[in-house]
């Protein structure tokens, strides 16, 4: 079992701003489009009918709808996080969208829960998938948890995590936010470390590769915002990532306020696409993968 890495708490405006403001950004809604064709393609291939999302957080932006493609494919949902103000907006929205799901309110840091449950209440093999998005290094003790995301699979389980590689997140770490590293464990973004403990648990690989390769880096930040920790302060600059005319979100795609977003993201979208190995596009991917089945 690896040490436990002592985070401090995320910064709550991180989450808490968009459970009521949907305004997240080209780079989140390009983000999460992308990661809705592979999950379409992965429970068309492997008849996915029940999904455990743990834990919901970690995609910036509107926390808790990265399960809802799945959800809309007839898939039953489970979504479990550790912060109840936090579940209780997701719960929220997913019946804003008309959806079913099931919601647990459950803590990551077994050690010190108060409960006499050492692990998640959740029965051994009782997903077809289990699976989290840029999650893990929040976490007190990932090893465990990777662990308990095999129990409780029966068939799949599906890890991302952000490519220290690329521009952007070196941009973050050494320019525009020095000071995230406080919050989150760097050494759990390094899939290969993630794909030792799957197989620890007798799991195969099946799948590996990168997503979410737009043509911009990843800095998390708003472009407007990046702009002003560069020192730019050219208002003609600035003026084109704000305003009413820079309004993108995710979930007006959801509710059908802008179907067009997914026509608008697949023009970005020729990185991502393009009929290369994947160890070449992680030069410049904001996300690295892994696939394993259980035995």
């Amino acid at each position: 079992m690896s040490a436990k890495h002592p985070l401090e708490p995320t910064p709550p405006e991180r989450w808490r701003k968009y459970l009521t403001d949907y305004n997240e950004g080209l780079g989140l809604v390009y983000e999460r489009l992308m990661l809705n064709d592979f999950l379409d393609s992965l429970q068309k291939k492997h008849h996915i009918e029940s999904v455990l999302e743990a834990p919901i957080y970690g995609m910036a932006g509107v926390s808790g709808i990265n399960s809802v493609l799945l959800a809309r494919n007839g898939a039953r949902v489970t979504l479990v996080d550790d912060n109840a103000e936090r579940l209780a907006g997701v719960q929220r929205i997913w019946n804003e969208l008309g959806l079913a799901a099931t919601f647990h309110l459950q803590s990551f840091d077994f050690a010190q829960d108060k409960s006499p449950i050492s692990s998640l209440p959740l029965p051994g093999r009782s997903f077809d998938l289990v699976w989290n998005w840029a999650a893990l290094w929040y976490l007190p003790d990932p090893e465990k948890w990777i662990g308990e995301m095999v129990r409780v699979s029966r068939n799949l389980v599906f890890i991302a995590m952000p490519n220290r590689a690329q521009v952007g997140y070196l941009m973050r770490k050494y320019v525009l936010e020095k000071d995230f590293v406080r919050y989150v464990d760097e050494s759990w973004a390094n899939i290969g470390r993630v794909k030792t403990i799957l197989r620890d648990w007798d799991c195969k690989i099946i799948n590996e590769g990168v997503l979410d390769v737009p043509p911009w880096p990843d800095t998390v930040m708003p472009a407007a915002q990046v702009l002003k920790r560069l020192g730019i302060q050219s208002k003609e600059m600035s003026a084109r990532f704000e305003g009413d005319g820079w309004q993108w979100s995710s979930m007006d795609y959801y509710l059908g306020k802008k179907p067009e977003l997914k026509a608008q993201m697949d023009r970005y979208a020729f990185l991502e696409r393009a009929p290369v190995p994947w160890q070449i596009k992680s030069v410049w991917a904001h996300h690295r993968y892994v696939v394993a089945s259980v035995s």
